[in-house]
């Protein structure tokens, strides 16, 4: 922190204090360290991966803040304007080295410089979501492209215009094998999965509420029903599904639940999820992305442990 001594003269002091015992959802996500800025004790919190969404951010640092009751400050490397906007409005305090310092505790804020909006970072197709996290599936391993078509019963255009994308957000490779292009990486499927999380969407793009005799057999669990069946959670009062188009419910679809006794909810999703899936439920991470910015802390832990038991398994095809 010696820019934040640089800059303001606030001399910064590091306390070796026992921060107590977080759930896992916390320890994996960020690194605490007790500090002083001129007398003021905070605590410093440094993200392990990319900055979380606000409503799951202010949950973790409401979370902290029930065991420290101390400001919470995050350390940052980069910060994007969206990013800057949102934390500000909720005066959630943080550092950006050698740019931003916004301590509202102290009425401080001071901008050198602030990274432009990641125009780059265009909104991934739905096809390239589908192909990387298919990638996954198969442990990450060598994947040509001619057979990422015929798995995904896609075209060969549209493995072509999704591998391209993916290689530009540097999530993917690929190489020449004579006249077949083949893509692989040389990371983990877990470490790619944290990597995209700048990149990679919600799948569901709005969900509606339907009589449900009108739903038949051939619609996957998703949400909070795929939930319960890869977790210890009760299954929900209003059962959910998924699909790729809901054009057929259009005269029957309500935006709003009217009656939990007679009703399901539909997800229209962003790409057919039958496609990933090997059975009855939506694939898992399709599922943790669907429910990434969930308030709710027992939807979060359980989005967690069905997490690390997949990572688990992927491991074990790998070993």
């Amino acid at each position: 922190m010696d820019y934040i001594n640089k800059v303001l003269g606030i001399k910064v002091l590091y306390k070796n204090a026992d921060l107590g015992h977080y759930p896992n959802f916390i320890s994996t996500r960020y690194r605490l360290q007790l500090a002083s800025l001129d007398g003021q004790k905070v605590i410093l919190l440094y993200p392990k991966t990319e900055l979380e969404q606000i409503e799951t951010l202010k949950k973790h640092l409401d979370r902290i803040r029930t065991n420290e009751n101390l400001p919470i400050v995050l350390i940052l490397n980069e910060l994007t304007f969206r990013q800057k906007e949102y934390l500000i409005r909720e005066k959630i305090p943080f550092v950006v080295e050698g740019k931003q310092i916004y301590f509202p505790f102290m009425a401080l804020y001071l901008q050198e410089r602030c990274d432009a909006e990641k125009q780059s970072r265009e909104k991934i197709l739905p096809s390239a979501q589908l192909l990387f996290l298919h990638f996954l599936y198969l442990g990450g391993q060598e994947l040509p492209m001619s057979q990422a078509a015929k798995n995904l019963n896609l075209t060969p255009m549209s493995i072509s215009r999704a591998s391209k994308q993916l290689v530009e957000m540097k999530l993917l490779n690929v190489r020449k094998s004579g006249i077949q292009k083949i893509l692989f990486s040389n990371e983990t499927p877990k470490l790619l999965f944290q990597k995209s999380k700048g990149y990679l969407l919600n799948p569901v793009k709005r969900t509606v509420y339907v009589p449900n005799e009108l739903v038949g057999a051939e619609l996957l669990k998703s949400g909070y029903s795929a939930l319960a069946e890869y977790s210890m959670l009760n299954m929900p009062n209003v059962p959910y599904f998924a699909s790729d188009t809901i054009s057929k419910w259009q005269k029957n679809a309500a935006n709003t639940l009217q009656d939990s006794k007679t009703q399901v909810a539909v997800e229209l999703w962003r790409y057919d999820p039958k496609k990933l899936s090997n059975n009855k439920t939506v694939d898992v991470l399709s599922l943790a992305l669907s429910l990434e910015d969930n308030p709710n802390e027992r939807v979060e832990e359980a989005v967690e442990e069905i997490l690390n038991n997949f990572w688990r398994e992927i491991d074990g095809h790998r070993a």
